[in-house]
């Protein structure tokens, strides 16, 4: 007998006909003598609605407080009606929300991250021989307040889960079956990989490959959780293992990732002193502002041009950061680019074999896309180009590298 974790995205419970479908899964491994745990996130696009409705009511933004409580009942919605399915099916299930099932989380709300996972509920709810079905995304602060853990967060409650219970197995349920060397529905000859390292899927998800979120790959390397992804439109169907592989001396490209929701700003005309780029980069840190890629230009009649990427959602943040320094830093402007795109190629060993990016760059000379901006890691290469060519460039790269 073993303990397995289960996890649901929301298109796999969008409609009646689909929970009826994640319920049976969910029992062949029960009947096998399994206990069970699931983690299943809001139906289809419930989230989104549930943000629309919010913005119904407060076009300027509701408090992020309020909204945790507005989203956290999508998740509701989603583990009740699967525990009623379940019990149409003749089945003993609970269904829990995230304070119930022991999520104990910090108080940043909306991007809340979990501290510590209390499980007694879920083990009292096991030793009676249930089904348990948790709201995935969500948790409790210290105030007793409801979180959430954001975008992608019931992958991430899953893998806690897991960790915490020490399970055997945890499954990641999408809609496709299995991690790819690129999107399948974009890139024609896209492979099925059988297995993929911790830092390889961290990096692909990062880097803009939609599959698992990765927070919870983080946390799956750190607890050593080993994760399968499958599809629950195919559940026979053998999915992508990830888990430590060591590999040595060997490179081999696992994938090529794009990521839309990149922007570059570009600080123009700074002087050429020491302590400039400290003070650009403190003051977006303070702005709690993840940045990417940066490009100093080489010193030219005593100024410089710093460039750096930022997501999208972080521009406006980022500009006004910027250019609240221009009177004590007396650059000339601060602009920005949102028509790009940052194209990636992954894969162990990069570092200590000559050619890779040599290999990359022809792919994209050959197809005539310019590289805007550079950025490279033993695991990965990422390059910075104009948007309307993302889909060609992912598709001659993964060409040039993936048979």
């Amino acid at each position: 007998m073993s303990l397995i974790v289960k996890k649901f995205g929301g298109s796999s419970v969008a409609n009646a006909e689909k929970v009826f479908n994640v319920a049976n899964i969910i029992i062949e491994d029960y009947k096998k003598g399994n206990d069970v745990v699931v983690v299943v996130s809001a139906q289809g696009d419930t989230t989104d609605d549930l943000i629309e409705k919010a913005r119904e009511i407060n076009p300027d933004g509701a408090s992020k407080r309020e909204m945790d409580m507005l989203l956290s009942a999508g998740e509701q919605i989603s583990i009740s009606l699967l525990a009623m399915a379940i019990e149409k099916l003749g089945y003993p299930v609970t269904s829990l929300l995230g304070w119930q099932a022991g999520f104990l989380t910090d108080s940043h709300y909306s991007i809340a991250r979990i501290k510590r996972v209390d499980s007694e509920r879920i083990k009292n709810e096991i030793s009676k021989k249930h089904i348990v079905i948790v709201a995935g995304f969500q948790g409790i602060n210290k105030y007793d307040d409801i979180t959430t853990l954001g975008r992608g967060g019931s992958d991430t409650s899953a893998v806690a889960i897991a960790a915490s219970m020490k399970a055997d197995l945890c499954q990641i349920y999408t809609d496709v079956d299995g991690v790819y060397s690129a999107d399948p529905r974009k890139v024609k000859g896209a492979i099925k990989m059988d297995e993929i390292s911790y830092d390889e899927m961290l990096e692909l998800a990062t880097l803009g490959a939609q599959v698992l979120n990765n927070r919870s790959v983080e946390m799956a390397k750190k607890y050593n959780v080993e994760l399968e992804v499958r599809s629950s439109l195919e559940p026979t169907v053998r999915g992508t293992i990830v888990k430590e592989i060591t590999k040595m001396e060997k490179t081999l490209i696992k994938g090529v990732a794009k990521d839309n929701n990149v922007a570059s700003i570009s600080v123009v005309g700074l002087q050429d002193t020491p302590g400039v780029a400290f003070k650009i980069f403190n003051k977006l840190a303070q702005a709690k502002i993840n940045v990417d890629i940066i490009l100093q230009s080489v010193g030219r009649d005593g100024t410089k041009d710093i460039t750096f990427t930022v997501p999208q959602s972080d521009v406006k943040t980022a500009v006004e950061a910027v250019d609240s320094l221009k009177d004590s830093l007396k650059f000339q402007k601060v602009t920005f680019d949102e028509s790009v795109t940052k194209v990636s190629i992954v894969g162990a060993g990069m570092e200590s074999n000559p050619g890779i990016a040599s290999k990359m760059f022809e792919a994209l000379f050959d197809a005539g896309i310019n590289i805007h901006m550079i950025s490279t890691s033993e695991i990965k290469i990422s390059v910075l180009i104009d948007e309307k060519y993302a889909d060609a460039a992912v598709s001659c790269v993964h060409d040039k590298f993936i048979d």
